[in-house]
């Protein structure tokens, strides 16, 4: 029996056993690396130990140093999460050599399937439908002449959509840089940089079966999971059942996953992983030895704890499932919320998780690694969260997904949520047409840029919840109402940058308690101006009379003269409430109720819609600010520099390859953005560098 259980993992995943092994009633050991020295999980667990040191290899990747904490600690058995070495056959066997109890497949079985190429070739033997591959050996590539286009270049170890790379077309010089690259990035993440090639189908699903198995001869599949909505061939979006998979496919799809766990003796839980083609084919792609990111969708449609189906096997019981006991109820969708940037390429994105608050309402289930004050770095993956919905029907579970989404504050860190919000809200995923090449196909908007009158409505917002807090915090007269004045002045100002433009907010306070407001700035049009019906304020400039001359311009005589361009009109605003981050106020008839959260210049202002970020402009201009140099190429986010393509003085071409970023095991490409010649280097092989750090100048071409 397991009494004390260390979890070789950080993050969500650790919370997630965490929670099932306490409700057992097992002790729980965290270990951590010293920038999770904060995180959730390490208090959560009954004990925690240190291990030394800031990057993956020295801690969470380091065998001598998890098995010398699980001594320390007491434990008995240890559990490996997924990524890391959940799936490394080595550490399963000096787990076991050490004593311990391993919560997974026993290591033979994770070796074996580890191996992706030896993987396909034993379950070929077994009737389970495999796509033709092609191993890459060495320096030696294949003649892509005979082989059919696309193909994939995939790391033999591992998975998560490091090291992969699809070729579409082009000379062998294509083939010789994705599969180097594909190599490093796998070496990176899975110390092992053997690479094979494979037929890539386009169109296809990505579908997968979740298998349990125990030591006495008990062995059923949960039905399956799609993962298609992916970028960078990482899953983003998951759901259990398959809107594309029918009973009769279920059936057989169940059938070669149960085929392959029997063809190697598999113990616990572990997932089969197919590609479904248009045409009802499906090819096996891999077997995960371990429990999968998307685990909770089976776990909302069947009721099963798949962790606890773990723990029982490990401590040689029997599964407590059998397959006539097992149905889908509803429908369960998942999305992974992480801090990185989709309009930037999905470029992960680092900082602290300055407000974390995610929302009551819809009911979704929360795995998250994050709180409030969290620091997303560079060393581990960028991922925040997982967000589960269940509901009767697929739509309604979309529908809630995403307004939870919407409703959760996440300020301080770029996130991919809009995406994920506009995914599940596309037509073309209510209607079930997900592929892998969904997000791309279906022109999913990787931003989302707030409406004129939102817009509007956020700077008024801010500028007067701003207004009230300074007055609030007023040492003296404090007794006064807010923005009460003796005499006739100008308006307050508020300004504040949006993107590329500025919005103004001028205000000033009537007698009646009200704000006379008026907003100005790029993307708001004469639709911002106050409604029908609704009065200007007090000293507005007044509407233009149709037909009156411009003042200062001349007319042709005779001619009408051309309309006078509109001043924007006050609107009048009546604030209900402003306290604990919260602003409520009324304009034109309609009620705003916004949360508005600042942070030095910067303010996120949440109303129904989701977030408008604001930087507030400065009063005064900053006297020891300095300028952008001309031509600088500057790091996109901390990072190790693995190759510089290009010297000074070198002419470059626009989109040429000038260096290779490294950061949370993936490679960044830095190109060039136009022609010109490359006047300085300051960059090398080797170099750890800060995000916004100057790389390279680039002296653009006449």
């Amino acid at each position: 029996m397991i009494t004390t259980l260390l979890i070789a993992n950080r993050g969500e995943i650790a919370r997630r056993i965490i929670r099932t092994a306490s409700a057992m009633g097992i002790a729980t050991v965290a270990v951590y690396a010293e920038p999770d020295a904060g995180a959730p999980f390490v208090t959560e667990a009954d004990r925690a130990v240190a291990l030394p040191g800031r990057s993956a290899a020295g801690t969470y990747l380091s065998i001598d140093a998890l098995l010398h904490a699980a001594d320390r600690a007491g434990a008995d058995a240890v559990h490996p999460g997924y990524g890391f070495l959940a799936e490394r056959a080595e550490f399963a066997a000096a787990v076991t050599a050490a004593g311990l109890t391993w919560v997974g497949p026993p290591a033979e079985v994770i070796e074996v399937m580890g191996d992706k190429l030896a993987a396909k070739r034993l379950l070929a033997d077994v009737g389970v439908p495999v796509l033709e591959s092609w191993e890459v050996t060495g320096d030696d590539l294949p003649d892509l002449s005979g082989l059919p286009r696309p193909l994939i270049v995939k790391a033999a170890m591992g998975g998560g959509g490091k090291g992969m790379r699809v070729i579409w077309a082009g000379p062998g010089a294509e083939l010789a840089e994705a599969v180097a690259a594909a190599r490093r990035e796998a070496a990176a993440a899975f110390g092992d940089g053997t690479v094979f090639l494979e037929r890539y189908i386009t169109g296809a699903r990505h579908v997968e079966i979740q298998i349990l198995a125990d030591s006495h001869g008990g062995l059923v599949h949960c039905f399956e999971r799609e993962c298609s909505v992916q970028r960078r061939h990482q899953k983003i979006i998951e759901e259990c059942p398959s809107p594309a998979v029918d009973p009769g496919l279920r059936e057989r799809m169940g059938a070669a996953a149960l085929a392959a766990a029997k063809a190697v003796g598999y113990l616990g839980a572990g997932t089969v992983e197919f590609v479904l083609e248009p045409s009802g084919e499906f090819w096996f792609l891999e077997v995960n030895t371990r429990l999968q990111v998307e685990h909770p969708v089976t776990e909302a449609v069947t009721g099963v704890d798949l962790v606890r189906e773990q723990l029982l096997v490990a401590q040689g019981q029997p599964l407590s499932v059998t397959q006539a006991g097992l149905e889908i109820t509803g429908h369960a969708i998942e999305a992974r919320l992480y801090a990185e940037d989709p309009a930037a390429g999905f470029l992960p994105a680092t900082g602290t998780l300055l407000d974390w608050c995610p929302a009551a309402s819809p009911p979704c289930r929360w795995e998250s690694g994050v709180a409030a004050g969290s620091v997303v770095g560079v060393e581990f993956d960028p991922m925040l969260a997982k967000v589960i919905a269940h509901a009767p029907a697929r739509t309604e579970a979309a529908r809630a997904l995403a307004l939870a989404l919407e409703r959760t504050r996440i300020r301080g860190v770029t996130t991919n949520r809009d995406l994920l919000v506009a995914a599940l809200r596309h037509p073309d995923f209510l209607a079930g047409r997900t592929t892998t090449s969904f997000i791309e196909r279906s022109a999913v908007p990787l931003a989302r840029q707030p409406a004129p009158a939102e817009l509007a409505a956020a700077a008024i917002g801010a500028a007067l919840a701003a207004q009230a807090a300074n007055r609030a915090a007023a040492p003296v007269l404090a007794s006064l109402p807010s923005g009460w004045r003796n005499t006739v002045m100008p308006p307050e100002r508020a300004e504040y940058r949006h993107g590329t433009g500025a919005v103004v907010v001028s205000y000033a306070r009537q007698r009646d308690g009200r704000f006379a407001v008026t907003v100005t700035g790029a993307g708001l049009g004469p639709e911002e101006s106050p409604g029908p019906g609704e009065p200007a304020a007090p000293g507005s400039p007044a509407p233009p009379v149709p037909g009156s001359p411009d003042p200062g311009s001349a007319a042709a005589p005779g001619s009408p003269a051309p309309p006078a361009p509109q001043a924007p009109q006050a609107r009048m605003v009546t604030v209900h409430h402003t306290g604990d981050g919260w602003i409520d106020f009324e304009e034109g008839g309609r009620r705003h109720r916004l949360h508005v959260f600042s942070r030095g210049d910067r303010v996120w202002v949440q109303g129904p819609d989701g977030d408008v970020a604001l930087t507030a402009v400065p009063r005064f201009p900053d006297a020891g600010a300095g300028g952008e140099v001309a031509g600088g190429l500057v790091a996109p986010m901390p990072g190790t520099v693995l190759a510089v393509h290009a010297a000074a003085g070198d002419t470059v071409a626009a989109g040429q390859l000038l260096m290779i970023l490294e950061a949370m095991k993936m490679e960044h490409r830095i190109t060039a953005p136009h022609a010109g010649t490359l006047r300085e280097v300051r960059a090398r092989h080797g170099d750890q560098v800060a995000g916004g750090d100057l790389l390279a100048v680039i002296d653009e071409a006449p």
